[in-house]
């Protein structure tokens, strides 16, 4: 079963998973952080469960002008033990049928990727990758999405 997490108990109960995915948020910080973001940027935590939570998804729709409205997935994440499962495939055909729902243009996933940098003048340094990708959701009798390119914007961070 797929829910939005309406109660703290719910959000409380996604935080195992979502700390897989996110494990610089201590048990503490989790909950205040979701319900901020939830009332100032319109995130939801939606989840799949089978007799536990198995997967997490943090999402938010928003409009801009140069895409229309979308659904954008900030956090996407299964339990670990379960990934052979398709608890993930589950909660992502679930977020595009949110999406046509909701009348969106696209889903947009943003993933970043943080590592550092292996050269020695740069030690102390940190590559701070985030990729963009998008799928556009078709109305009427048009296929559900197609992929567009993929747009990637990278930063670089100094951390003493």
């Amino acid at each position: 079963m797929i829910s939005l997490a309406q109660t703290d108990k719910e959000i409380k109960n996604c935080y195992a998973v979502m700390a897989e995915l996110r494990s610089q948020l201590s048990p503490g910080e989790f909950l205040p952080q979701v319900k901020r973001q939830i009332e100032i940027a319109g995130y939801q935590l939606a989840f799949l469960t089978d007799e536990e939570v198995k997967a997490i998804a943090g999402v938010r729709i928003s409009e801009s002008l140069s895409g229309g409205k979308y659904l954008e997935i900030e956090d996407l994440v299964s339990k670990t033990d379960e990934r052979s499962k398709v608890y993930g495939g589950q909660l992502f055909d679930w977020l595009i049928e949110c999406a046509k729902e909701n009348d969106c243009d696209q889903i947009r996933f943003v993933s970043r990727v943080i590592r550092f940098v292996p050269r020695r003048k740069l030690s102390g340094f940190l590559d701070r990758f985030k990729h963009f990708f998008a799928l556009a959701v078709w109305k009427a009798n048009q296929p559900i999405f197609r992929e567009l390119p993929v747009r990637r914007s990278v930063s670089y961070s100094v951390y003493w």
